[in-house]
C-alpha cells in the first residue's frame, strides 16, 4: 500500500490515495497501526482521499487512536493541496465533503504551486447541544469548570468538533500534560473535546498549546485556532483577524461580519512511502 507523509505547521499524516479506486478497508484499524511512531509510520492523523457524490472530494480523518474526528484544519489543507496536485480536482477552489459538512478551500497558486490554503471553515457552532456541552440553554462563554481539584474559566465552541478554550497569563504555571487529558474527558463533554490553552499577545495575535481529542498534545491544530479565535471575540479580548501561534508556526484566523471563520496557512509534502503487506494483514 503505498503512502504521503504530509504535515500542516507539524500537525503531520498519513496520506492515503482512494480516489479512484476505493477499496472496502478497516481504516480504523489501519490508524491505530501506521499513525504508532514506533511501530508504524507515525503521525497525528491518517487521512484517506475519497471521490464524493456531493463535492469534488471527500476527506475521512483518523485519529491515531482509530477514532474518527469531524473535521481536521490542518489535515483538510494537506487534502486540499494533494487532490489538486493529483491533477483530482484542477481548479483554484474545491469543495471538500466530511463529516462536518462540505467545505470550500481556496487555493494560492504561485509558479504552478500551491503556495498556501485558505480554509472557509463555515459557522461556528455556539448552541450548547450542538457543541456538546452540558451547560444548559445559555451559550457556555466564561464558564466555570473544576478539573483536579482546579477551577477554571472556560469557553466551548464547536467547528464541525468541540473544543474548550481557557485563556491564560502564560503557560509555565499551566500543568498542560495532566490537565489536557482530564478536560477532554471531563463529563461536561459528552462526546470529549479537544482542549486549547490560549494567551493574549496583543488584540491581533494569540499564542496557543492544544490538547487534541483522541491525539494528545499537537504542534498545530486547524479547528482549535479558529476556536480560539471565537472564544476571543465572544470574551472581548481580540479583534476578528488573528494570527495564531502554534508550536509549528503560524495560523491566519478571521471570523468575518457574515459568521464564517477563514482558516490560512501551508500544506507540505514530506516523503512517499509503502506500507509492507504484513502490516496490512490484519486477519
Amino acid at each position: 500500500m503505498d503512502f504521503i507523509k504530509m504535515h500542516g505547521l507539524g500537525n503531520d499524516f498519513i496520506c492515503l490515495d482512494h480516489f479512484l479506486f476505493p477499496p472496502e478497508m478497516d481504516y480504523s484499524e489501519i490508524a491505530r497501526r501506521l499513525c504508532h511512531r514506533q511501530l508504524g509510520i507515525g503521525g497525528d492523523g491518517f487521512i484517506v482521499i475519497l471521490p464524493s457524490d456531493k463535492a469534488d472530494a471527500r476527506m475521512r480523518i483518523f485519529n491515531p487512536d482509530g477514532s474518527e474526528p469531524e473535521m481536521c484544519g490542518n489535515g483538510i489543507r494537506c487534502f486540499a493541496r494533494y487532490v489538486y496536485d493529483a491533477g483530482y480536482v484542477k481548479k483554484d477552489q474545491i469543495t471538500i465533503e466530511t463529516l462536518a459538512g462540505i467545505l470550500t478551500v481556496n487555493l494560492d497558486i504561485g509558479d504552478g504551486q500551491v503556495q498556501a490554503v485558505t480554509v472557509n471553515m463555515g459557522e461556528p457552532y455556539l448552541d450548547p447541544e450542538k457543541i456538546p456541552v452540558i451547560a444548559g440553554s445559555d451559550l457556555a462563554v466564561e464558564r466555570k469548570i473544576e478539573v483536579l481539584g482546579q477551577k477554571l474559566i472556560f469557553t466551548a465552541v464547536s467547528m464541525g468538533n468541540p473544543h474548550c478554550v481557557i485563556f491564560v497569563r502564560g503557560f509555565d504555571t499551566v500543568e498542560f500534560e495532566i490537565l489536557g487529558p482530564a478536560i477532554e474527558k471531563h463529563h461536561l463533554f459528552p462526546r470529549k473535546t479537544n482542549v486549547e490553552f490560549a494567551k493574549i499577545d496583543n488584540h491581533q495575535e494569540i499564542t496557543l498549546k492544544v490538547w487534541e481529542r483522541g491525539v494528545g498534545p499537537t504542534l498545530a491544530c486547524g479547528t482549535g485556532a479558529c476556536a480560539a479565535v471565537v472564544a476571543a471575540v465572544l470574551e472581548g479580548r481580540t479583534e476578528r483577524q488573528v494570527t495564531v501561534h502554534l508550536p509549528g508556526g503560524d495560523l491566519k484566523i478571521e471570523w468575518s461580519e457574515d459568521n464564517h471563520v477563514f482558516m490560512t496557512g501551508p500544506a507540505t509534502y514530506v516523503f512517499r512511502g509503502s506500507v509492507l503487506e504484513d502490516r496490512l494483514d490484519y486477519s
